[in-house]
């Protein structure tokens, strides 16, 4: 496996459960995916920890989806992953809302966790 599968691998780890948890509309779980001092910048004013995290995902509606494409990773540092992402969200009520997600995962004991997450309409 070469650096570029390993770092794709590592975000799919940590984008898949975060997806999981979109789509079932579990905040708190969304905001399990992230560290307890995440910055996180949603399409309203951002955030700082998971609690700011969980309430955003709380107010989005029921019925909302996400599908994403990797489209570039780079390992900047040992333990972080930085990872450019296409993302749709999918409503029930109003057409896809496609996006730009960009965002940095960091190693945290065994496991792998968001830090940075920073959303654009830009795409």
């Amino acid at each position: 496996m070469n650096r570029s599968t390993d770092r794709e691998a590592i975000l799919r780890g940590v984008l898949d459960r975060w997806k999981a948890a979109v789509d079932r509309h579990d905040p708190e779980q969304v905001a399990a995916q992230f560290t307890d001092d995440a910055i996180f910048q949603g399409l309203r004013p951002y955030s700082v920890g998971r609690p700011g995290i969980a309430a955003y995902y709380d107010a989005q509606p029921p019925g909302m989806t996400a599908a994403y494409r990797i489209l570039e990773t780079r390992g900047p540092a040992d333990g972080l992953v930085l990872g450019w992402l296409a993302v749709d969200f999918s409503f029930t009520d109003r057409p896809t809302l496609g996006v730009c997600l960009s965002v940095l995962v960091e190693r945290l004991g065994e496991g792998w966790y968001i830090s940075h997450y920073q959303v654009s309409r830009l795409y």
